[in-house]
């Protein structure tokens, strides 16, 4: 339980300077996580801001560079019920299998789009992060489930419909953020181009949010 132990005290050394934001936290997140899983053959990734900000969760978990899971990690101190929250939560949730929220204290797991499982690990204290200890081996014990999640069998019509729409939904909103976005890299560069072929040839008065919706 020390590795636990040790994260708190990592995060609340950050948490009390009153400085820190939700990106102060995540290589401490990503160290417990990769401590916790113990497995060569999976890699817990902080993904790249670029990548970020195309729409994609905070981190990913892959087996041998196959993607097993996704993490959305937001600010503490600031509910994963709030408001402000619930389009991208949505979103995500609709759109991938195997999917953890959370503000570095309190876990909430996703399989298909149902919630599994909440876990709390810490909590605020005058105005400190203290542990939660009695949750320590149940958090443990579903992050390694988590990370050996098998995929879901297609079992109907509705079902493989329903996962088809939300993975279409969140392509739409990545193809969108690229088209948008201020990054000039080859594939944003690329869909860019193909946004202005669309409206010289077909229709010409075509927005970034529509033919995103048309390519995904």
């Amino acid at each position: 339980m020390q590795k636990l132990h040790n994260y708190i005290e990592n995060i609340n050394r950050l948490f009390v300077t009153g400085n820190a934001r939700e990106h102060s936290y995540r290589g401490d997140l990503q160290d417990l996580l990769n401590k916790i899983i113990d497995d060569k053959d999976i890699v817990v990734t902080n993904e790249p801001a670029r990548i970020v900000n195309v729409g994609a969760p905070d981190y990913s978990i892959t087996k041998k560079d196959i993607p097993i899971g996704y993490i959305e990690a937001k600010d503490i101190n600031k509910p994963l019920n709030s408001k402000d929250y619930t389009e991208q939560f949505d979103r995500y949730k609709n759109a991938l299998d195997n999917l953890i929220i959370t503000d570095y204290m309190d876990f909430w797991f996703y399989k298909s789009g149902e919630l599994t499982n909440k876990i709390k690990i810490a909590k605020i204290e005058d105005n400190k992060i203290v542990a939660l200890e009695e949750n320590f081996l149940l958090f443990i014990n579903n992050i390694k489930s988590f990370t050996t999640q098998i995929s879901q069998t297609i079992t109907s019509p509705s079902k493989l419909a329903k996962m088809m729409a939300g993975k279409a939904r969140l392509l739409q909103n990545v193809i969108e953020r690229a088209i948008i976005s201020e990054d000039e890299s080859d594939a944003n560069n690329s869909l860019r181009e193909q946004l202005e072929v669309f409206k010289a040839t077909l229709i010409h008065d075509i927005t970034p949010e529509s033919f995103a919706d048309i390519y995904a």
